[in-house]
């Protein structure tokens, strides 16, 4: 293995690798700027062959079906073993799906008990992006700037997820978003 290089936003990332060849991305989830989640469908889509690793601080069921359905082979966390994400790297340079044995766990119980789909699971990609942020606080002010979007488009989504989630309040949001570990 080699590593190609080490790049500290999306717009670095892109430019790398425009110029350079990669067989397997390492993609944080949590990037500055557009969130890892938010920057895969375009990797894919100019990056065909790319393999994508994605990596993040947060458990698994949080976000590792996102990612997969987002196109990303693989999901680890952050506090994975060096073993673990040496494996992970050769199962999805190999053209293999990667997730762990816990995650692969947790899928087949709800997978056996068909239990029902956790609230955010039905938000879109931009939508649990304003509710991450949403969920540690930020406003939506804030969020418009962060996103570059106006302030009603924010509120359009805020409402949204509102819906979707069955929820009343901006506290609900929150408090289902720290319960969950959704929120850094």
């Amino acid at each position: 293995m080699k590593i190609v290089a080490d790049v500290s936003n999306t717009q670095e990332l892109l430019e790398l690798l425009r110029k350079e060849v990669a067989d397997v991305l390492i993609l944080d989830v949590n990037m500055p700027g557009r969130s890892g989640i938010d920057v895969l469908a375009d990797l894919k889509k100019e990056f065909s062959s790319l393999k994508i690793l994605m990596l993040s601080m947060h458990p698994e069921d949080a976000l590792a079906i996102r990612a997969l359905k987002s196109g990303a082979q693989g999901y680890i966390t952050k506090n994975s073993s060096p073993d673990e994400m040496i494996n992970a790297i050769r199962k999805v340079g190999g053209g293999r799906r990667y997730i762990s044995e816990a995650l692969a766990d947790k899928l087949a119980d709800n997978f056996q008990s068909n239990s029902q789909q956790e609230l955010h699971h039905s938000l879109s990609d931009r939508e649990f992006e304003v509710f991450q942020l949403l969920g540690s606080g930020v406003t939506v002010s804030e969020i418009a700037v962060r996103l570059s979007l106006s302030v009603p488009t924010v509120s359009t989504y805020r409402a949204r997820i509102l819906e979707k989630m069955k929820m009343d309040t901006t506290a609900e949001l929150i408090h289902y978003a720290v319960k969950n570990n959704l929120v850094e």
